[in-house]
């Protein structure tokens, strides 16, 4: 396996436009060098396979879908070991550089399969993630925070607060600075778990995450933090899509037991706020619980407000 497929596509690609380059310009000298006769219709055939190899290197560096470029690599190299293997049968051949020729065309054919091949599951597994954010539930609420963007986001960043203010989150373990396990209460007394990763993080503006392979529920979301109107603070936006267990059907059940995806998020934010200003969370019977899993802020708070919807 590849460690970095994009970044071996990315050189395959210099390399195919180097090569094609060469073969224009020289034809016969590249003939020479690989160990075939210097025929014109060898001139003609390395002229048509310079071109190729220009063409699928452009592809390759401009556009965004790489794997069916490097795949067209992959056909050019078995076109090439045909032609290779024809010329051992020619009386007019250097045998040792042919033989040398064909093993190094055989050593890129190998690096050009792993790479299409490993580009193409990628490819696919975003495809598959964009369908499941097509058909997730989405959820996007703002709250304004009286800290300032830098201070809120140093929190949010760290992860181990989130269960302080997230009532269905259980727990939060980072992994490593980008990775984390989260296990969170579910509809019906039952628990979810996922690993996620962070795909975007901005020291004092955002950070946007996604749910890894395997997860229990699969979401995808960023969080971001700019200067409130008038220098009231930090508003803070949450968008979120997510897959609830079960697809729709699991939807619509949280939704008959009151887990209404906004409004948990909504009350997510109430408590980060109070988190944030008061230190504490406030609960319904008006008493303080510092760091504890809370119920519903009660509505005499007086700065669990402010929280709106946007879409």
């Amino acid at each position: 396996m590849l460690r970095d497929p994009e970044r071996v596509a990315t050189a395959l690609g210099w390399f195919s436009i180097g090569l094609g380059l060469a073969q224009l310009a020289s034809p016969r000298g590249v003939s020479r060098l690989i160990g075939v006769s210097e025929s014109e219709e060898n001139r003609k055939t390395m002229l048509a396979i310079g071109m190729r190899e220009i063409a699928s290197g452009v592809g390759i560096l401009t556009q965004s879908q790489r794997a069916p470029w490097v795949w067209s690599r992959v056909a050019g190299d078995a076109m090439d070991l045909a032609l290779l293997g024809r010329g051992l049968n020619s009386r007019h051949t250097d045998r040792n550089r042919l033989a040398a020729a064909t093993a190094a065309v055989v050593g890129v054919t190998l690096l050009d399969y792993l790479t299409s091949h490993q580009l193409s599951r990628r490819s696919n597994g975003h495809a598959a993630t964009q369908a499941r954010q097509d058909r997730g539930i989405q959820v996007d609420k703002t709250i304004t925070v009286a800290r300032p963007p830098e201070e809120v986001y140093r929190f949010w960043r760290d992860f181990s607060n989130l269960p302080r203010f997230m009532a269905h989150l259980e727990s939060v373990q980072v992994l490593d600075d980008r990775r984390s396990r989260w296990k969170a209460n579910a509809p019906a007394g039952t628990t979810v778990e996922w690993d996620a990763e962070i795909v975007e993080d901005r020291e004092g503006e955002s950070i946007a995450w996604r749910s890894l392979q395997h997860a229990d529920v699969h979401n995808w979301g960023s969080v971001r933090f700019s200067p409130a109107p008038g220098d009231r603070g930090t508003e803070v936006r949450v968008q979120l899509r997510y897959e609830p267990p079960g697809g729709t059907l699991g939807a619509i059940v949280a939704k008959l037991f009151g887990e209404e995806p906004g409004q948990q998020v909504a009350g997510d934010l109430r408590r980060f706020k109070q988190v944030l200003e008061l230190g504490e969370v406030v609960h319904s019977d008006a008493s303080v619980h510092r760091g504890m899993h809370p119920a519903q802020p009660s509505d005499r708070a007086p700065l669990a407000q402010n929280t709106q919807g946007g879409m």
